[in-house]
């Protein structure tokens, strides 16, 4: 589809038995229609239609309990699939030792961390959630679900304070620093160091707006991403190939900001 390496750095999978319901589960959250899959094979399947060369799955646990069976998961799936999958693993802030997780997956082959708090129900300004950050400040990045105007517990206010307090976090605040917040995101985030992704935000902002974002946070720190199975790669690609960015800007973007973040393929 394009000449461009290409890396989705913002998928979500499921095992098969309860994909469905996942996905149904993620449509009510956001009041979205959801008629995609959220299986591996639908992921890769659909990565490799439209030339996407790897993308990075991402674990969320509900509850402190749940956290290492679904990092298992995710771990076992990623170890099967490893010339199409990387993964970042998942925390919560009501567990009692973080950083002997983050040591286990990482040794397993995890590249990260995934934060949703919203869907995680607590608050990145938690005590809890600041035991995460200090397990996996200057040991690995974490990405975090910012943003949503429903709730109070990942909006971008809260990011500055965070990164005063832990320097040397690697953070990725996805869908552009603040998910339905994204003039709050522009104004917190903008002159951080933070990356953003694109995922989630071109069906609610559109192309213009989404150009604009790319300038303000500049295309360093920019990456790209999907949010699978919420959207179709393919009119993402589209649409950011049809934005008049420069060929330096989307090769950045596409693939070579997460490649300095994480490795190569």
């Amino acid at each position: 589809m394009t000449r461009y390496k290409i890396i989705d750095c913002h998928t979500h999978i499921y095992p098969e038995k309860i994909a469905a319901k996942a996905v149904r589960s993620i449509g009510d959250f956001y009041g979205i229609p959801m008629d995609r899959d959220g299986t591996v094979d639908t992921l890769i399947r659909q990565a490799r239609e439209v030339g996407i060369s790897r993308s990075l799955a991402l674990a969320v646990a509900v509850d402190a309990q749940h956290v290492s069976h679904i990092n298992d998961f995710l771990i076992s799936t990623v170890h099967a699939h490893p010339d199409d999958l990387w993964g970042f693993a998942t925390l919560h802030a009501d567990m009692e030792d973080p950083g002997a997780e983050v040591e286990r997956v990482l040794k397993a082959g995890m590249k990260g961390i995934k934060l949703h708090p919203d869907m995680q129900h607590f608050s990145l300004s938690d005590k809890g959630a600041d035991r995460l950050f200090e397990a996996c400040e200057g040991v690995c990045p974490m990405m975090f679900h910012t943003g949503d105007k429903r709730y109070h517990n990942s909006n971008p206010s809260l990011i500055p304070d965070i990164l005063k307090k832990h320097p040397r976090l690697q953070l990725i605040c996805a869908h552009f620093g603040g998910y339905s917040e994204w003039d709050e995101a522009a104004r917190y985030l903008a002159d951080t160091n933070v990356y953003v992704d694109t995922s989630s935000s071109l069906f609610a902002v559109g192309p213009e707006r989404m150009k604009e974002l790319i300038g303000i946070f500049g295309e360093d720190r920019v990456l790209f991403g999907t949010d699978f199975p919420m959207w179709n790669a393919g009119p993402e690609i589209e649409a950011l190939l049809a934005m008049g960015l420069s060929e330096t800007a989307l090769k950045k973007i596409f693939s070579g900001n997460i490649i300095k973040l994480l490795g190569d393929c």
